[in-house]
C-alpha cells in the first residue's frame, strides 16, 4: 500500500460507514429485514466477483475439450494451457500429441515409442533436431498403423527423441496433409 491508497481506504471507509448509518437509521424498525436484504446483496456481489475471477475458466468449460470429427474434418479446441492436443492411434495404443507447427516430423516421446512397440534403447540415433533446449538426437522410425480421426496411414516416417520430450509433437510431415485453419480458440484441419 503506497501513501496515495491509505488516504483512499479511510475515504471508502467513512463513506461507507455513512451510507449504512444512513440506512440502520432509516430502517431501525425493520433492521431483521434489512439485514436480510443486505445479506442477499452481498452475496450477489461476492458472486458477480468470482464469476469476473474465473470468467476465463467458465468459458473454456463450455467449449468441448477433445477434438471432433465429422468426415474429413477434424477440429481441435485449444486447451486451457493454450496449446492444441490431439490424440492419434498408432499401433493400437492412443498417443497424445501436442500440434507443433514448428515442429518438421512427427516427433514421439521414447515412453510413446515403448507404448506402440518400439524399443527406444535399439534404435540408432543417428539424426539431430534443434530444440528450443538444445540439440538432441533422434532415431527415424516407421509406423505401421497411425489413425487419426477417421485418417489412416501406413508407414508414416516419424522419429523418436533421444532426449526428454513430455509429449510427443505432430509436426508438419503430417499436418502438411491437410488444409489448416487456425482461431483464437480452436484448429481446423481439413483435408
Amino acid at each position: 500500500m503506497d501513501s496515495e491508497d491509505f488516504p483512499r481506504l479511510i475515504y471508502l471507509v467513512l463513506l461507507g460507514s455513512v451510507i449504512a448509518g444512513y440506512f440502520l437509521l432509516e430502517n431501525r424498525n425493520r433492521l431483521g429485514k434489512t439485514a436480510q436484504q443486505a445479506a442477499i446483496w452481498g452475496l450477489i456481489f461476492l458472486g458477480a466477483i468470482a464469476v469476473a475471477g474465473m470468467w476465463s475458466d467458465i468459458r473454456r468449460g463450455a467449449y468441448p475439450t477433445e477434438a471432433i470429427v465429422r468426415g474429413d474434418t477434424i477440429e481441435v479446441p485449444v486447451a486451457a494451457d493454450g496449446h492444441f492436443y490431439l490424440t492419434a492411434d498408432i499401433n493400437g495404443a492412443d498417443v497424445l500429441f501436442v500440434v507443433d507447427t514448428g515442429a518438421s516430423d512427427v516427433v514421439l516421446s521414447r515412453e510413446d515409442a515403448e507404448r506402440v512397440g518400439l524399443d527406444p534403447d535399439s534404435l540408432n540415433y543417428f539424426g539431430t533436431a534443434t530444440t528450443a533446449n538444445g540439440t538432441v538426437r533422434t532415431a527415424s522410425v516407421r509406423l505401421d498403423r497411425f489413425t487419426m480421426g477417421n485418417q489412416t496411414e501406413n508407414g508414416l516416417l516419424a522419429v523418436v527423441n533421444g532426449g526428454e520430450l513430455d509429449t510427443s509433437l505432430l509436426g508438419m510431415s503430417y499436418l502438411s496433409r491437410f488444409e489448416m485453419t487456425l482461431t483464437s480458440d480452436r484448429l481446423i484441419l481439413r483435408r
